[in-house]
C-alpha cells in the first residue's frame, strides 16, 4: 500500500488495483463513447475525446474519488437537435456555457440540494439505469444495416457473450486481486483472435486513430442572439449531467461508506465541460455503469480514473489497432454484469415493507427513466411527486385542542406544524362567535412555518378583533417569531 496525494486528497492507494480498475474502465468507455458520438452525429474522436478530459479533469479535480466522468449519453441526447439546426460548432459553445452554469452552481454551494432525493427516488434512479444499461447492450445483437442477426453471427455472439458473463461470475469468486472484467476481456480477445473467430469487433462502431484533441475556438457570431439560442440547450445540459453526477456521487457514497463532496464535483464537471468546448468535445457528465466497473474492480482512489483517461488517449494516438480488434461481445458480457450488479435488488424484497406511495415512486421514476431516458425529468418528477406526499400527510397531522381555564380564558393548543397544506383545517378548528372575551393560542408544540401559515394568523386576529376579542399567541418558537416580527404591517399579533 501507499498514499497518493491530488489537491487536497490523500488517499491509501493499493498501485495494482487501481491501474487494472483503470484498464478496465477503459475498454469499456471507449465503445459507449463511440455509440453515443455516432448516436448524436458527432465523428467518433469527438466521443472519445469527451472520455479523455472529462475523465481526467474529473479524477483528478472531482470531490468524489472512484466516480468516473465520459461522454454520456444523458447529456448528448439534450445537444441532437442543436447538431441538427446549427452544427457542431454552436454546439462546443452549448457545452461551454454548460459547463460554466455547473462552475457557479458549485461556486454558490447549490450541490447540497441534492439531499432532497428521497431513497425511494434513488432506488427508481438506479433500477431504471440498470434496465437501460442492459437493454442498451442489445442492440449489438443487430447488423450494420439494423436488422437482428440470425444463424451462426447470433449463436457465435450469443455464445461468447455468455462465456464473458460466465468468466465475471466466477473469476470474482476465486479472487479479487485481479478484475475479473479485465480477465474476462482478455480471455475473450485471446479466443476470437486465436481461433481466428468471426464476430462483430470495436472497428465494426468506428475508426479509433487520431491525433491530441486540438485546441478550438468555435466558430460561431458571439453575439446575444448566439447566447440566447444556445442558452436553453446549455442549461438543460447542465441540469441533466449534475442530476446524475450528483445522484451517482451519492450511490458510490452508499457503497464506499465515505462521503463525497458534491459542490467540488459540479466544480469539476463545469470545468471538465469548459474544456470540452475548447478541445472539441461533445461533454459529457458521471456514468454510472463505468463507476460500478470501476468499484467492482477494488478502485477506491482518484488514480483508476486517470489511468483511465491516459489509456483512452494512448488508444487514440498509438493503440487504435489492438483495441478496434477488441470482440464486442466481451464488451457486452462485462455491461451486462454491470447492469446486473448496478440494480438494487434489496427494493424488491422490501417492497411489501415499504409505503405505498413511496413503492409508487421509485416505480415511476424508474419507469420515467427507462422510456423517457430523460433522468432529469425522472428525478424530478420522483422528488416533488414526494414532496407533495409529504406535505398532504403532514397537513393531516395538524391538530387543534381547546379548553376554558378557572379564569375564563379559552385556550387552543395547536399540535403539528402550521403551513400551506393545513391551513383549512387550521381555519376551522376556531369557534369566534361562542368564544370568551380572550383567547390564548398555544404553540408549543407546533412551527409556524411559511407566508401561508403568517397569513392565517392574521385573517384570524383580524376576525377576534372584529369580534372585540383579544387574542395571544404562545410559545413560539425564535424562527416563528422572526417571521412574524418580519412580517410587520401584514400582521399584528400579540406574541407572548
Amino acid at each position: 500500500m501507499a498514499y497518493l496525494n491530488l489537491f487536497d486528497f490523500k488517499q491509501k492507494v493499493d498501485y495494482k488495483n487501481e491501474i487494472l480498475a483503470g484498464l478496465t474502465v477503459a475498454m469499456t468507455m471507449i465503445p459507449e463513447s463511440l455509440s453515443f458520438a455516432i448516436l448524436a452525429g458527432f465523428s467518433p474522436l469527438t466521443g472519445l475525446y469527451a472520455a479523455f478530459i472529462m475523465g481526467l479533469v474529473t479524477a483528478v479535480s472531482g470531490g468524489r474519488p472512484g466516480m468516473v466522468s465520459g461522454g454520456a449519453g444523458a447529456t448528448v441526447v439534450v445537444l441532437i437537435t442543436l447538431m441538427q439546426s446549427h452544427g457542431v460548432e454552436y454546439v462546443f459553445a452549448a457545452v461551454m456555457l454548460a459547463g460554466i452554469l455547473q462552475i457557479l452552481v458549485g461556486l454558490f454551494r447549490l450541490g447540497k440540494f441534492i439531499k432532497l432525493v428521497p431513497q425511494p427516488v434513488m432506488y427508481g434512479f438506479v433500477n431504471g439505469l440498470a434496465i437501460i444499461i442492459f437493454t442498451a447492450q442489445l442492440q449489438q445483437f443487430k447488423s450494420a444495416s439494423g436488422e437482428w442477426l440470425s444463424g451462426s453471427p447470433l449463436y457465435i455472439m450469443l455464445g461468447l457473450v455468455l462465456l464473458t458473463i460466465a468468466i465475471v461470475f466466477f473469476f470474482s469468486k476465486l479472487t479479487k486481486a485481479v478484475p475479473a472484467s479485465l480477465v474476462a476481456i482478455i480471455i475473450v480477445f485471446a479466443l476470437v483472435v486465436g481461433f481466428g473467430i468471426p464476430t462483430k469487433t470495436v472497428k465494426d462502431i468506428a475508426a479509433l486513430s487520431g491525433g491530441f484533441p486540438p485546441f478550438h475556438i468555435p466558430a460561431i457570431s458571439w453575439t446575444f442572439e448566439t447566447l440566447q439560442l444556445i442558452f436553453p440547450y446549455s442549461l438543460v445540459m447542465a441540469g441533466v449531467g449534475l442530476v446524475e453526477s450528483l445522484l451517482t456521487l451519492n450511490v458510490v457514497d452508499e457503497i464506499t461508506g465515505t462521503r463525497g463532496r458534491s459542490n467540488k464535483e459540479c466544480i469539476a464537471q463545469g470545468s471538465a465541460n469548459v474544456l470540452n468546448g475548447f478541445f472539441t468535445g461533445m461533454g459529457g457528465c458521471a456514468m454510472i455503469a463505468q463507476t460500478f466497473v470501476n468499484l467492482s474492480a477494488g478502485s477506491r482512489a482518484r488514480l483508476s480514473g486517470i489511468i483511465a483517461a491516459i489509456t483512452i488517449l494512448m488508444v487514440i494516438l498509438f493503440g487504435a489497432p489492438l483495441i478496434e480488434r477488441v470482440p464486442m461481445a466481451a464488451l457486452v458480457g462485462v455491461m451486462m454484469m454491470v447492469a446486473i450488479g448496478t440494480f438494487e435488488w434489496i427494493s424488491l424484497r422490501i417492497i411489501n415493507k415499504m409505503p405505498r406511495h413511496d413503492v409508487v415512486i421509485g416505480i415511476l421514476v424508474a419507469a420515467i427513466t427507462v422510456w423517457l431516458h430523460n433522468l432529469a425529468l425522472a428525478v424530478l418528477a420522483g422528488v416533488v411527486i414526494s414532496a407533495l406526499v409529504f406535505a398532504w400527510e403532514s397537513a393531516h397531522k395538524l391538530q387543534v385542542k381547546n379548553y376554558t381555564d378557572a379564569q375564563g380564558i379559552k385556550h387552543y393548543e395547536v399540535n403539528g406544524p402550521l403551513f400551506f397544506g393545513a391551513i383549512a383545517d387550521f381555519n376551522t378548528s376556531f369557534d369566534i362567535e361562542t368564544d370568551p372575551e380572550e383567547v390564548i393560542i398555544d404553540f408549543k408544540n407546533s412551527r409556524v412555518t411559511d407566508m401561508s401559515a403568517i397569513q392565517a394568523l392574521d385573517k384570524l386576529t383580524e376576525r377576534y378583533k372584529q369580534s372585540g376579542k383579544k387574542l395571544q399567541l404562545r410559545h413560539l418558537s425564535d424562527d416563528c417569531i422572526a417571521k412574524l416580527t418580519h412580517a410587520e404591517g401584514v400582521i399584528d399579533v400579540n406574541i407572548i
